[in-house]
């Protein structure tokens, strides 16, 4: 097999901050796949709570979707999509996701192996592809990574055949940190792995925008669904209002220039990697809401749900610690915002525990309003500030 060339493998220069075609294909696989974790949430919810072992167990299966994503942009942020090698891996990716999608709901119970042995399947194929193409990996050796790909796909296929959900989360627990030491270990740089910024950037941004087009759908959807009543319809206007505001307080303003960070840094791999991680918390807290909107959208009045709050407020929360470290990284500082915006929630909280759901959502949703409004005032009255990243 011939040896692709490295200016065919390598993007150009000046669009590696543009993603391609192919990239945004891939993409709407992950359309499915937070659906998926979106529905397992909330059946978890509708049947009775959520306990610490189903979320967990959702935490793992959305961490190894997340993994394989961010992988693949970051392949594909030093391999050009069009080149044979890029195909390769955005499509092996695509159909591994989009298996692993389709056994999220039960991921931890009958489609374990089917998860387990989808994921094994796309990165072992990484490994045979980076040993038939050395020059992937020229500039640094590539061994660690190999090893590490390799290494994890015991626990992986270990964990789907044990019986025990316990011992099969900490196998795959184990899979994961073994496979991923630079999400780890000091957002330390992946060896042989050097990325372009600004479309890694550019990723992130599209990714969490799938996300709340994710938090979209399923209001929707539960809206549809409803009645049509009054109480329906404002917590699908509160709902609304609340994907509006996550919007707007990730874009204003470190989302929006991120690209401009990443390549301002000092070291933009690493800085790529630690926006990725925020990225990670910043999404999982879009999708939490989603699920917290479809739960006061579908039973506004209904009896108080102290686990509903988990999402309903938690969903905020989490969205508002992912924002915190993203701003620092880019910003080299934290607006006073967020953490009011915390504490607010957490005091909301002892009131939610005894008002109907659409009420702790019209508390989430002003919350969110207040941080935007904020944000929006330090716009008006402060010139823009350029990214500042600590990295």
């Amino acid at each position: 097999m011939g040896e692709p060339r490295r200016e065919q493998l390598a993007r150009e220069e000046l669009s590696w901050h543009r993603a391609t075609i192919l990239e945004l294909f891939f993409d709407l696989v992950f359309v499915f796949a937070l659906n998926r974790i979106s529905l397992r949430l909330s059946a978890d919810f509708h049947s009775g709570g959520l306990g610490f072992t189903q979320a967990a167990e959702t935490l793992l299966l959305a961490l190894g979707l997340w993994f394989m994503w961010q992988t693949t942009a970051a392949l594909t942020s030093r391999v050009h999509p069009d080149s044979w090698p890029g195909q390769f891996i955005v499509f092996s990716s695509m159909a591994g996701a989009t298996v692993m999608a389709v056994s999220v709901p039960q991921g931890f119970e009958g489609r374990a192996l089917v998860f387990a042995g989808a994921w094994v399947s796309v990165r072992l194929s990484r490994v045979l592809l980076y040993l038939l193409v050395p020059r992937l990996h020229t500039g640094g050796s590539s061994l660690p990574g190999l090893l590490s790909l390799a290494g994890s796909s015991a626990p992986w296929i270990a964990g789907a055949l044990v019986h025990d959900p316990l011992l099969r989360g900490g196998l795959w627990a184990l899979a994961l940190a073994i496979e991923f030491p630079g999400f780890v270990v000091g957002f330390r740089r992946w060896a042989g792995i050097q990325v372009a910024g600004e479309h890694l950037a550019e990723r992130l941004q599209q990714i969490f925008l799938i996300s709340l087009g994710e938090a979209v759908f399923v209001s929707g959807r539960a809206f549809s669904d409803s009645d049509l009543t009054l109480p329906h319809g404002v917590g699908f206007a509160l709902a609304f209002v609340g994907i509006v505001q996550l919007w707007r307080i990730y874009f204003y303003r470190a989302g929006l220039v991120l690209p401009q960070a990443i390549t301002a840094a000092r070291d933009p791999a690493r800085q790529s990697v630690g926006a990725a991680l925020s990225h990670l918390v910043l999404i999982s807290g879009v999708v939490l809401s989603g699920v917290g909107f479809e739960l006061y959208i579908s039973e506004p009045t209904g009896r108080p749900e102290p686990n509903w709050l988990i999402a309903i407020l938690g969903g905020p929360a989490l969205f508002i610690l992912g924002r915190a470290p993203f701003e620092l990284q880019v910003f080299g500082r934290i607006s006073l915002s967020r953490p009011l915006g915390l504490l607010v929630l957490g005091l909301v909280v002892p009131a939610g525990w005894l008002a109907p759901p659409v009420v702790a959502g019209a508390a989430a949703t002003a919350v969110l309003v207040g941080i935007a409004v904020v944000d929006a005032w330090h716009a008006r009255h402060r010139r823009p500030a350029p990214p500042t990243p600590l990295m």
